[in-house]
């Protein structure tokens, strides 16, 4: 049984595709042992409690500093012991420590196709509005490693969604979440279960 962490900071639609993977039994080898969000008003933290799935808030608002945030949320996750942590519309950058504790058992999933519209500055529906600057006839979402930079890790899967000519920035990211992101990462999760993508020291 793959136990996983979910880490989110908002509404948590990528947390309910998972959900809704589990109750429907599209992840027979998936424990969801725990929600993590560093927003303690998280509509995701709502849909946890209601699955029955314990929550917490880990706020950097709470602590003297970045290092003590730092400190508290990776000692709050060692303390899950998961197998698997996904971030899934989580808007804060993983600490090194973290990282270097769960090496290759830490995935993401990025609203573009790697290596575009990504990194530094790229989140949520600015993607969508920079994809639609730039004038890009596809797009789509992207489920990767987390490593010690920003998108930077190594890629696992990629799904394209087709921009319309119409699509506004929201109706976009809509579009990528039900064409995508709802697909890949509950896909993904229960490829990991499975076995056919390896996570930890195997993927070196």
């Amino acid at each position: 049984m793959l136990k996983v962490v979910i880490c989110v900071s908002g509404g948590g639609t990528n947390l309910q595709a998972i959900l809704d993977a589990k109750s429907e039994g599209r992840l027979p080898d998936v424990e969801l042992a725990g929600v993590i969000s560093n927003n303690r008003t998280a509509y995701a933290l709502e849909r946890a409690g209601a699955a029955g799935i314990p929550a917490l808030c880990i706020s950097p608002g709470d602590f003297g500093d970045r290092e003590a945030f730092h400190r508290a949320f990776l000692e709050a996750m060692q303390r899950m012991e998961p197998d698997l942590i996904v971030l899934a519309g989580f808007l804060v950058s993983i600490p090194a420590a973290m990282v270097k504790a769960f090496r290759n058992r830490i995935i993401n999933v990025h609203p573009s196709l790697i290596p575009s519209f990504c990194g530094v500055g790229y989140y949520g529906l600015r993607v969508h509005e920079k994809a639609l600057e730039r004038g890009v006839k596809i797009t789509g979402a992207t489920i990767h490693f987390v490593d010690e930079g920003m998108d930077t890790g190594t890629i696992i899967a990629q799904k394209a969604v087709e921009v319309l000519e119409q699509d506004t920035p929201k109706a976009l990211q809509r579009r990528v979440m039900e064409e995508a992101e709802w697909i890949l990462l509950p896909a993904v999760i229960r490829d990991i279960a499975e076995g056919k993508i390896k996570i930890g020291e195997e993927t070196i």
